[in-house]
């Protein structure tokens, strides 16, 4: 049977080649992302496996005998590049409607206007691609202003790469055989109470032990993570702790660590705390945060040696293109070096091409 699916296939030239690179691309990403799901190179695979299925459907529509079938699929092709060519250019629309409900529900704070700022430059962005200023200036300057949308363009599939891999975390599979469950801090409300934000990340660590007792396993320890902010009156674990015990968990089955400021020291001082109880750092471990949190936080748990995957908690839809953002430019930071070189150059491609332009040696037009 296994021989005729061959024979079959090698009947058809490319499309048995592309289906056996969408095959063993698709185990390269599932291998990868089963061993280490904190690994950016994930989302690479991913969308070549997906580049490789949309190619191998297109041959196998293309060589049925419906052609019904196939013009169907071109429509539908062609609706769909349509669609996200709009959504690119118009983006901007839906950035100032999420910076409405954020204006509407959140603080007026820097961050949270992140999407109205980013709104404004994807408007002018726009403005700029529909009207072409380029063929009205010198070839030289069209090359300079060229690495701009380049620049953008590197930018955006940065930030594409980030949400694929966001978005495959929030599916990787749940252990529960956990020693540890380390909940992330966030800010109190005035001074001392636990927000629905940080209630959410607390109240899945509860769940979730309370899931594996279930499983006839042992509970888990939850460490309680966060140090006192200059504006609050108690570290955000004691905080943590009483919200926890006020949900019926004994203060047995807790751990306080109270001294970071950030999610690297989260991560750092947690797994200090949980070594020193153990007795080793052989444990396992689970970490809680919110949903957009979560892949940025397993970045840093990575980073200093944590073996520890993350639980999301649930988080308004409103709020989540703001907090998306403000987590992409985290991570881009904690790999800044090697992003500022490839916008280097891409720089220097361009200014390549606009001293080549100055000389009369090539013609180059932003259109």
């Amino acid at each position: 049977m296994l021989n005729e699916i061959v024979a079959f296939l090698g009947r058809r030239g490319e499309f048995f080649y592309i289906s056996v690179f969408m095959l063993v691309i698709f185990f390269v990403f599932l291998i990868s992302w089963l061993i280490e799901p904190r690994r950016l190179i994930n989302g690479i695979f991913f969308t070549i496996f997906l580049v490789s299925l949309l190619s191998w459907t297109t041959v196998m529509i293309h060589k049925s005998t419906s052609h019904g079938l196939q013009r169907a699929y071109d429509l539908l092709f062609l609706v769909a590049l349509f669609g996200i060519t709009a959504l690119l250019i118009f983006a901007w629309i839906f950035l100032f409607w999420n910076a409405y409900f954020v204006w509407k529900y959140e603080s007026h704070t820097l961050p949270n206007l992140l999407t109205l700022i980013i709104g404004f430059i994807a408007l002018i962005f726009s403005i700029l691609v529909l009207v072409g200023p380029g063929r009205y200036l010198p070839h030289w300057l069209s090359a300079l202003l060229a690495s701009i949308p380049a620049i953008a363009l590197y930018l955006g599939l940065v930030l594409y790469n980030f949400l694929i891999n966001l978005l495959l975390y929030q599916i990787y599979p749940r252990h529960y055989k956990q020693d540890y469950l380390i909940v992330l801090g966030a800010g109190l409300l005035n001074g001392d109470q636990v927000s629905k934000l940080l209630a959410a990340r607390i109240n899945r660590a509860i769940q979730f032990s309370n899931r594996q007792y279930q499983k006839g396993r042992k509970r888990p320890i939850i460490i309680m993570s966060g140090g006192q902010g200059p504006d609050e009156k108690i570290p955000e674990a004691v905080a943590m702790a009483r919200f926890a015990q006020h949900r019926g968990i004994s203060p047995s089955e807790i751990l306080i660590e109270d001294q970071s400021k950030n999610t690297y020291q989260n991560m750092l001082f947690s797994k200090r705390v949980a070594t020193k109880d153990f007795g080793s750092d052989k444990f396992k471990a689970a970490f809680f945060s919110n949903n957009y949190h979560i892949f940025r936080a397993a970045l840093l748990a990575k980073e200093v040696g944590l073996k520890a995957n993350g639980v999301g908690a649930f988080t308004r839809f409103y709020y989540l293109p703001n907090a998306i953002i403000r987590e992409f430019a985290g991570a881009f930071v904690m790999h800044k070096r090697r992003h500022f070189v490839i916008m280097g150059v891409i720089i220097l491609f361009f200014i390549l091409q606009a001293i080549l332009a100055a000389a009369g040696i090539v013609k180059f037009n932003v259109v």
